[in-house]
Protein backbone atom coordinates (compact mmCIF):
# COMPACT_ATOMS: atom_id res chain seq x y z
CA UNK A 1 0.00 0.00 0.00
CA UNK A 2 1.08 3.23 -0.98
CA UNK A 3 -0.15 6.82 0.89
CA UNK A 4 1.43 10.07 0.16
CA UNK A 5 1.70 11.51 3.03
CA UNK A 6 -0.67 14.39 1.77
CA UNK A 7 -3.77 12.54 1.72
CA UNK A 8 -6.64 12.02 3.66
CA UNK A 9 -7.85 9.10 4.33
CA UNK A 10 -11.00 9.40 6.84
CA UNK A 11 -11.16 6.94 10.30
CA UNK A 12 -13.85 4.44 9.10
CA UNK A 13 -12.17 4.00 4.91
CA UNK A 14 -11.13 0.42 4.34
CA UNK A 15 -8.67 0.20 1.48
CA UNK A 16 -7.22 -3.26 0.61
CA UNK A 17 -4.17 -4.25 -0.36
CA UNK A 18 -1.97 -2.83 -2.55
CA UNK A 19 -3.91 0.76 -2.63
CA UNK A 20 -2.43 3.81 -4.20
CA UNK A 21 -3.13 7.32 -2.51
CA UNK A 22 -1.52 10.56 -4.26
CA UNK A 23 -0.83 13.66 -3.31
CA UNK A 24 -3.86 15.46 -1.89
CA UNK A 25 -6.22 12.97 -2.59
CA UNK A 26 -8.93 12.40 -0.56
CA UNK A 27 -10.50 9.17 0.67
CA UNK A 28 -14.13 9.58 2.58
CA UNK A 29 -14.85 7.71 5.69
CA UNK A 30 -17.58 5.19 4.19
CA UNK A 31 -15.10 4.39 1.55
CA UNK A 32 -14.40 1.16 0.48
CA UNK A 33 -11.34 0.31 -2.37
CA UNK A 34 -10.35 -2.92 -3.64
CA UNK A 35 -7.23 -4.46 -4.19
CA UNK A 36 -4.44 -2.54 -6.74
CA UNK A 37 -7.18 0.69 -6.91
CA UNK A 38 -5.22 3.60 -7.55
CA UNK A 39 -6.69 7.56 -7.02
CA UNK A 40 -4.28 9.80 -8.03
CA UNK A 41 -3.28 13.36 -6.94
CA UNK A 42 -6.39 15.30 -5.99
CA UNK A 43 -8.93 12.58 -6.21
CA UNK A 44 -11.59 12.81 -4.53
CA UNK A 45 -13.61 9.34 -3.31
CA UNK A 46 -16.39 9.65 -0.71
CA UNK A 47 -19.38 9.02 0.61
CA UNK A 48 -21.22 5.26 0.46
CA UNK A 49 -18.71 4.49 -2.34
CA UNK A 50 -17.97 0.66 -2.64
CA UNK A 51 -14.84 0.10 -5.64
CA UNK A 52 -13.56 -3.33 -6.63
CA UNK A 53 -10.13 -4.08 -7.66
CA UNK A 54 -7.72 -2.15 -10.23
CA UNK A 55 -9.77 1.04 -10.50
CA UNK A 56 -8.02 4.11 -11.60
CA UNK A 57 -9.14 7.51 -10.47
CA UNK A 58 -6.85 10.22 -11.95
CA UNK A 59 -6.41 13.91 -10.79
CA UNK A 60 -9.75 15.90 -9.83
CA UNK A 61 -12.43 13.45 -10.45
CA UNK A 62 -14.83 13.28 -8.12
CA UNK A 63 -16.35 9.99 -7.54
CA UNK A 64 -19.25 9.72 -5.15
CA UNK A 65 -20.26 12.82 -5.16
CA UNK A 66 -24.38 13.91 -3.53
CA UNK A 67 -26.55 13.89 -5.99
CA UNK A 68 -28.08 16.37 -7.85
CA UNK A 69 -31.25 15.49 -7.36
CA UNK A 70 -33.62 17.91 -5.57
CA UNK A 71 -35.42 15.80 -4.24
CA UNK A 72 -32.98 14.35 -1.95
CA UNK A 73 -34.13 13.76 1.86
CA UNK A 74 -31.33 12.70 3.66
CA UNK A 75 -30.44 9.67 4.73
CA UNK A 76 -27.15 7.59 3.23
CA UNK A 77 -27.65 6.50 -0.20
CA UNK A 78 -24.57 5.09 -1.91
CA UNK A 79 -22.35 3.73 -5.33
CA UNK A 80 -20.83 0.39 -6.24
CA UNK A 81 -18.19 0.27 -8.57
CA UNK A 82 -16.70 -3.34 -10.41
CA UNK A 83 -13.22 -3.86 -11.73
CA UNK A 84 -10.92 -2.20 -13.63
CA UNK A 85 -12.70 1.15 -14.12
CA UNK A 86 -10.74 4.31 -15.99
CA UNK A 87 -11.88 7.46 -14.70
CA UNK A 88 -9.93 10.51 -15.81
CA UNK A 89 -9.18 13.64 -14.58
CA UNK A 90 -12.65 16.03 -14.02
CA UNK A 91 -14.99 13.12 -14.42
CA UNK A 92 -17.98 12.65 -11.69
CA UNK A 93 -20.22 10.11 -10.58
CA UNK A 94 -22.87 10.91 -8.32
CA UNK A 95 -24.64 8.95 -5.46
CA UNK A 96 -28.00 7.47 -5.80
CA UNK A 97 -30.68 9.90 -4.28
CA UNK A 98 -32.91 8.02 -1.80
CA UNK A 99 -31.53 6.32 1.78
CA UNK A 100 -30.27 2.83 0.66
CA UNK A 101 -30.47 2.96 -2.83
CA UNK A 102 -26.88 2.88 -5.06
CA UNK A 103 -26.01 4.28 -8.66
CA UNK A 104 -24.38 1.40 -9.80
CA UNK A 105 -21.29 0.82 -12.58
CA UNK A 106 -20.06 -2.27 -14.12
CA UNK A 107 -16.33 -3.56 -14.54
CA UNK A 108 -13.80 -2.24 -17.24
CA UNK A 109 -15.46 1.30 -18.28
CA UNK A 110 -13.84 3.88 -19.64
CA UNK A 111 -15.50 7.52 -18.35
CA UNK A 112 -13.11 10.00 -20.02
CA UNK A 113 -12.49 13.81 -18.93
CA UNK A 114 -15.15 15.65 -17.99
CA UNK A 115 -17.45 13.03 -18.48
CA UNK A 116 -20.52 12.99 -15.87
CA UNK A 117 -22.06 9.85 -14.80
CA UNK A 118 -25.78 11.41 -12.87
CA UNK A 119 -27.77 9.49 -9.45
CA UNK A 120 -28.94 6.13 -9.68
CA UNK A 121 -27.38 5.48 -13.09
CA UNK A 122 -27.13 1.58 -14.08
CA UNK A 123 -24.64 1.10 -16.14
CA UNK A 124 -23.24 -1.84 -17.13
CA UNK A 125 -19.71 -3.10 -18.55
CA UNK A 126 -17.04 -1.84 -20.87
CA UNK A 127 -18.99 1.63 -21.67
CA UNK A 128 -16.45 3.92 -23.57
CA UNK A 129 -18.00 7.55 -22.35
CA UNK A 130 -16.26 10.32 -24.67
CA UNK A 131 -14.87 13.72 -23.14
CA UNK A 132 -17.64 16.08 -21.61
CA UNK A 133 -20.74 13.77 -22.23
CA UNK A 134 -23.42 13.14 -19.64
CA UNK A 135 -26.11 10.94 -18.55
CA UNK A 136 -28.96 12.17 -16.61
CA UNK A 137 -30.44 10.36 -13.94
CA UNK A 138 -31.74 6.92 -14.03
CA UNK A 139 -30.27 6.55 -17.25
CA UNK A 140 -29.86 3.07 -17.74
CA UNK A 141 -27.08 1.33 -20.07
CA UNK A 142 -25.97 -1.85 -21.17
CA UNK A 143 -22.81 -3.64 -22.37
CA UNK A 144 -20.36 -2.57 -24.58
CA UNK A 145 -21.39 0.65 -25.61
CA UNK A 146 -19.82 4.04 -26.80
CA UNK A 147 -21.35 7.13 -25.96
CA UNK A 148 -19.53 9.96 -28.25
CA UNK A 149 -18.15 13.42 -27.46
CA UNK A 150 -20.40 15.65 -25.93
CA UNK A 151 -23.21 13.68 -25.62
CA UNK A 152 -26.36 14.58 -23.67
CA UNK A 153 -28.44 11.52 -22.44
CA UNK A 154 -31.65 12.61 -20.78
CA UNK A 155 -33.16 11.10 -17.58
CA UNK A 156 -34.80 7.87 -17.26
CA UNK A 157 -33.53 7.24 -21.27
CA UNK A 158 -31.75 3.30 -21.63
CA UNK A 159 -29.25 2.75 -24.41
CA UNK A 160 -29.25 -1.04 -25.10
CA UNK A 161 -26.26 -3.20 -25.65
CA UNK A 162 -23.73 -2.78 -28.37
CA UNK A 163 -24.81 0.94 -29.19
CA UNK A 164 -22.93 3.76 -30.51
CA UNK A 165 -24.19 7.18 -29.68
CA UNK A 166 -22.19 9.75 -32.25
CA UNK A 167 -20.47 12.54 -31.16
CA UNK A 168 -23.03 15.42 -30.10
CA UNK A 169 -26.32 14.30 -29.86
CA UNK A 170 -28.83 14.80 -27.97
CA UNK A 171 -30.51 11.75 -26.90
CA UNK A 172 -33.96 11.77 -25.52
CA UNK A 173 -35.42 8.41 -25.66
CA UNK A 174 -34.21 5.12 -25.96
CA UNK A 175 -31.79 3.04 -28.09
CA UNK A 176 -32.57 -0.36 -28.75
CA UNK A 177 -29.42 -2.65 -28.55
CA UNK A 178 -27.01 -3.19 -31.58
CA UNK A 179 -28.06 0.17 -33.18
CA UNK A 180 -26.17 3.47 -33.94
CA UNK A 181 -28.07 6.52 -33.22
CA UNK A 182 -27.19 10.18 -34.16
CA UNK A 183 -28.87 13.86 -34.09
CA UNK A 184 -30.41 16.40 -32.40
CA UNK A 185 -32.61 15.08 -30.75
CA UNK A 186 -30.81 11.47 -31.54
CA UNK A 187 -32.42 9.07 -34.36
CA UNK A 188 -31.55 5.58 -35.09
CA UNK A 189 -29.45 5.59 -38.29
CA UNK A 190 -28.50 1.89 -38.75
CA UNK A 191 -26.40 -1.15 -37.20
CA UNK A 192 -23.56 -0.65 -35.49
CA UNK A 193 -21.76 -3.47 -37.86
CA UNK A 194 -18.07 -2.39 -36.98
CA UNK A 195 -18.87 -2.77 -33.44
CA UNK A 196 -20.29 -6.16 -33.82
CA UNK A 197 -17.67 -7.29 -35.81
CA UNK A 198 -15.18 -5.75 -33.04
CA UNK A 199 -17.06 -7.84 -30.89
CA UNK A 200 -17.18 -11.04 -32.33
CA UNK A 201 -20.46 -11.39 -34.32
CA UNK A 202 -20.83 -13.63 -37.34
CA UNK A 203 -21.95 -12.22 -40.94
CA UNK A 204 -25.05 -14.29 -40.02
CA UNK A 205 -25.54 -12.57 -36.77
CA UNK A 206 -24.97 -9.17 -38.41
CA UNK A 207 -27.60 -9.80 -41.45
CA UNK A 208 -30.03 -11.08 -38.63
CA UNK A 209 -29.57 -7.40 -36.70
CA UNK A 210 -30.12 -5.99 -39.83
CA UNK A 211 -33.52 -7.53 -40.54
CA UNK A 212 -33.99 -6.14 -36.85
CA UNK A 213 -33.03 -2.81 -37.94
CA UNK A 214 -35.36 -2.81 -41.26
CA UNK A 215 -38.44 -4.04 -39.09
CA UNK A 216 -38.25 -1.48 -36.62
CA UNK A 217 -37.25 1.68 -38.60
CA UNK A 218 -37.85 1.01 -42.59
CA UNK A 219 -40.53 -1.40 -43.20
CA UNK A 220 -43.36 1.48 -42.38
CA UNK A 221 -44.69 0.09 -39.25
CA UNK A 222 -45.91 1.43 -36.29
CA UNK A 223 -43.95 0.34 -33.09
CA UNK A 224 -46.58 -2.51 -31.79
CA UNK A 225 -46.87 -3.60 -35.38
CA UNK A 226 -43.08 -4.03 -36.01
CA UNK A 227 -42.57 -6.06 -32.42
CA UNK A 228 -45.60 -8.37 -33.28
CA UNK A 229 -43.72 -8.39 -36.83
CA UNK A 230 -40.55 -9.83 -34.72
CA UNK A 231 -41.94 -11.88 -32.26
CA UNK A 232 -43.16 -13.75 -35.02
CA UNK A 233 -39.54 -13.35 -37.02
CA UNK A 234 -38.38 -17.35 -37.80
CA UNK A 235 -35.62 -16.64 -35.37
CA UNK A 236 -37.18 -15.43 -32.28
CA UNK A 237 -35.76 -17.64 -29.93
CA UNK A 238 -31.99 -16.21 -31.07
CA UNK A 239 -30.59 -13.98 -28.32
CA UNK A 240 -30.33 -11.17 -30.49
CA UNK A 241 -34.34 -10.86 -31.65
CA UNK A 242 -34.90 -12.18 -27.86
CA UNK A 243 -32.28 -8.71 -26.56
CA UNK A 244 -34.74 -6.66 -28.68
CA UNK A 245 -38.17 -7.67 -27.59
CA UNK A 246 -36.81 -7.52 -23.77
CA UNK A 247 -35.78 -4.23 -23.83
CA UNK A 248 -38.83 -3.36 -26.19
CA UNK A 249 -40.84 -4.78 -23.04
CA UNK A 250 -39.21 -2.81 -20.09
CA UNK A 251 -39.36 0.68 -22.69
CA UNK A 252 -40.87 3.31 -20.86
CA UNK A 253 -40.07 6.44 -23.02
CA UNK A 254 -40.58 4.94 -26.51
CA UNK A 255 -37.22 4.01 -28.79
CA UNK A 256 -35.87 6.80 -30.38
CA UNK A 257 -36.97 7.46 -34.53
Amino acid sequence: MSIHPTAIIEQGAQLDEDVSIGAYAYIGAEVKLGAGTVVQHHATVEGRTEMGRENEIFPYAYIGAKTHDLKFQGGNPGLKIGDRNVFREYTNVHLATNDAEDTILGSDNVILAYSHIAHDCIIGDRLVMSSHSALGGHVVVGDQVVVGWGVGVHQFCRIGSHVMVGACSKLVQDVPPFMIADGNPAEVRTVNKVGLERRGFTAEDIELVRAIYRTLYRDGLNRSQALEKLKAHPKVDSPHVQAVLSFAASSERGFAS
